[in-house]
C-alpha cells in the first residue's frame, strides 16, 4: 500500500471572514504528481500555501512527510511550536512560484547553490557541484555562468526548479509555474516535470496547462468555491467525471 506523502484533513481558511477552503480532505502519495485544477478563486494556491507554512490556516490539520501541523479549539500550536513546525515543513518542502525569485546580481550557478550553503550550512564547494549537476539535470548546464537577465522564461524557470531541487525536499510545490512563460517556452519546464514524475519525486502542481494535466498527471484533483469537487485518474476525470461541476469546467477539453 503507498505511503501518504502528504495528508490533509479538515483544512479551512478564510480571508477577512470569507471562506476560501471550506473543508479539504486529500491525500498524496509516496511518488505522485498530483494536479490541482479548477476556476479561479477556487483556492487551488491558497491550499498549495497551506502545505508549506507560507499560508497560516484557520482549522484543520496538514501532515508533510511526516510533519503535523495542525489547528483547533482544543488543538493549537503554541507561537514557539508553530514556527518550529513551520519551520520543519519549509525543510521537507520546495516551492516554485509564477515568478521565478532568482537574484539578478547572481549567476545561474550561485543562484542554485546559495540556498543549501546558507540554510543547510553544505560547503560551498559541495554545493557548487550539487548545483551544477542540476543545472545539467534541468537542461542548463551550459548556462551556469549566465545571469537571469541572459535567460529566457522558460530557462529562468528550470533553474528556480533545481534551485528547489537543490535544498533535497522530499515534495516539490508548484503555484502556476508556467503562467507567466511566453506560449512557446511552456513545454521546456513542463517536460522537466514529466522526467522528475518519472524519478518518482513527489510533486503537487497549480495549473491551468490541461493537456499537461491529462497527460502526465498520476492524479487530479479538481477544486470549486473551496472544496474538492472530484478527484482521481486523469483519463477518467476527463473522459467522464462524474460531477457536473467538473464537466462544465473541462468542457473544451473531454476526451
Amino acid at each position: 500500500m503507498a505511503q501518504h506523502a502528504i495528508e490533509i484533513r479538515g483544512l479551512r481558511k478564510s480571508f477577512n471572514g470569507h471562506p476560501v477552503l471550506k473543508g479539504i480532505d486529500l491525500t498524496v502519495d509516496d511518488g505522485q504528481l498530483t494536479v490541482l485544477i479548477g476556476p479561479s478563486g477556487c483556492g487551488k494556491s491558497t491550499l498549495l500555501r497551506c502545505l508549506n507554512g507560507l499560508e497560516d490556516f484557520d482549522q484543520g490539520r496538514v501532515t508533510v512527510s511526516g510533519i503535523t501541523l495542525e489547528r483547533a479549539p482544543e488543538r493549537n500550536h503554541t507561537h514557539r511550536e508553530y514556527e518550529r513546525i513551520t519551520h520543519a515543513l519549509r525543510g521537507v518542502t520546495g516551492m516554485v512560484f509564477q515568478a521565478f525569485n532568482l537574484f539578478p546580481h547572481m549567476t545561474t550557478l550561485e543562484n542554485v547553490a546559495l540556498p543549501p550553503a546558507v540554510v543547510q550550512a553544505v560547503p560551498r564547494e559541495q554545493a557548487r557541484a550539487n548545483a551544477l549537476r542540476l543545472l545539467e539535470k534541468v537542461g542548463l548546464g551550459d548556462k551556469a555562468n549566465l545571469y537571469p537577465s541572459q535567460l529566457s522564461g522558460g530557462q529562468q524557470q528550470r533553474a528556480a526548479i533545481a534551485r528547489a531541487l537543490a535544498m533535497k525536499p522530499k515534495v516539490l510545490l508548484y503555484d502556476e509555474p508556467t503562467s507567466a512563460l511566453d506560449p512557446s517556452l511552456v513545454d521546456e519546464v513542463l517536460l522537466v516535470m514529466k522526467e522528475l514524475d518519472a524519478e518518482r519525486i513527489t510533486q503537487v502542481v497549480v495549473t491551468h496547462e490541461m493537456r499537461f494535466a491529462r497527460d502526465v498527471a498520476d492524479k487530479i484533483v479538481f477544486l470549486s468555491d473551496g472544496l474538492v469537487i472530484e478527484e482521481g485518474d486523469p483519463r477518467k476525470i476527463f473522459s467522464e467525471p462524474s460531477d457536473p461541476r467538473t464537466r462544465q469546467f473541462l468542457k473544451r477539453f473531454l476526451l
